[in-house]
């Protein structure tokens, strides 16, 4: 059951894999993927994942490319367009971890490539593994997280000094889009249920659409069980008993903070893959591990913390990612 969890949908993985052969990547079986490597120790771990592949003979090779964002006309933050260009050619990516300014410089590097590439779904299967001592040792559930919208839309300005406002952008189009394709994951992957993880009770505009939207999807779907669950109810029976949760579909600032707390269950952010998926292509990359009182701030900076504490960097999550 658990090996199912790393499949992506057939449609969105033939079409990529269509695209790839039409654009001329993919030759004698070999497959281009770009490679972002990162900040910190990215570059360390890039290198290690590219020597277990070469050790596999995996039919793979990489096109690396510098992601660190440039300023375009009028100052707006962009990736640069060798890299856009890369990407828009391969359909897939792997990438390291990105450092990201904490309130000054451009925005989130993370966020940025979402945007650019328009990933609309960011998938983090977390599955227990066998033999790594958790308190949970069957927890097999999907998150399923809209990542292109909600309160990371970046809409945020001051309204007179002292303060300042911020807009969550929910849309139609966004909602169903990410709702079809939680379906079409569980389908996919034999999973039995699809969960809509909101708070429409307190913000009955925009969550109230993100939900009708599921509910409509579930119509369609009547092979998959579906529930709707508020999010504090989910994070309390979540920490109680994770095994009753199967896939779960939400927006995007919820998902940040429930796929962390799912990743907790099976031993952190540092055994957890997660891809960023797109109609036209798709990324997969490390997540930070958060940070403690006393490390400095920043992915990258926090990966250098942790090799030079414990003495080495470890790329067991950028392994499971080119698994995932």
């Amino acid at each position: 059951m658990a090996g199912k969890a790393w499949s992506l949908p057939v449609s969105l993985a033939r079409s990529a894999l269509k695209k790839s052969r039409q654009s001329g990547n993919l030759i004698r079986g070999i497959k281009t993927v770009t490679l972002f490597p990162g900040d910190g120790i990215g570059p360390e771990i890039s290198t290690a994942v590219m020597k277990i592949f070469e050790a596999a003979k995996a039919p793979i090779k990489w096109e690396e490319r510098n992601v660190t964002a440039i300023q375009g006309p009028g100052g707006k933050w962009m990736i640069p367009p060798e890299a856009i260009e890369s990407m828009h050619k391969n359909k897939i990516g792997l990438k390291g971890p990105l450092k990201t300014p904490i309130a000054a410089g451009h925005s989130s590097m993370n966020l940025l490539l979402r945007k650019t590439f328009d990933l609309f779904a960011n998938v983090r299967p977390c599955v227990s593994i066998e033999g790594y001592r958790t308190p949970y040792t069957d927890v097999n559930l999907v998150t399923i997280r809209e990542n292109t919208e909600g309160e990371y839309s970046g809409i945020e300005h001051v309204i007179v000094d002292g303060v300042v406002q911020s807009i969550k952008l929910i849309t139609e189009q966004a909602s169903q889009r990410i709702a079809e394709y939680a379906f079409e994951y569980a389908k996919t992957n034999q999973r039995s249920c699809v969960t809509a993880v909101h708070k429409a009770n307190i913000m009955r505009m925009s969550d109230g659409l993100f939900l009708r939207k599921c509910r409509e999807a579930a119509e369609k779907h009547r092979d998959i069980k579906f529930t709707e669950m508020f999010l504090d109810t989910v994070c309390l029976t979540m920490v109680q008993d994770p095994t009753q949760f199967d896939v779960l579909v939400m927006p995007n600032l919820y998902g940040d903070i429930l796929s962390d707390l799912c990743a907790g269950f099976i031993g952190g952010l540092g055994v957890t893959p997660s891809g960023n998926i797109g109609a036209n292509g798709s990324w997969n990359g490390p997540r930070p591990r958060r940070k403690r009182p006393g490390e400095p701030h920043g992915p990258a900076a926090q990966r250098r913390h942790d090799a030079a504490t414990h003495g080495a960097a470890r790329p067991r999550q950028e392994d499971r990612n080119c698994l995932f």
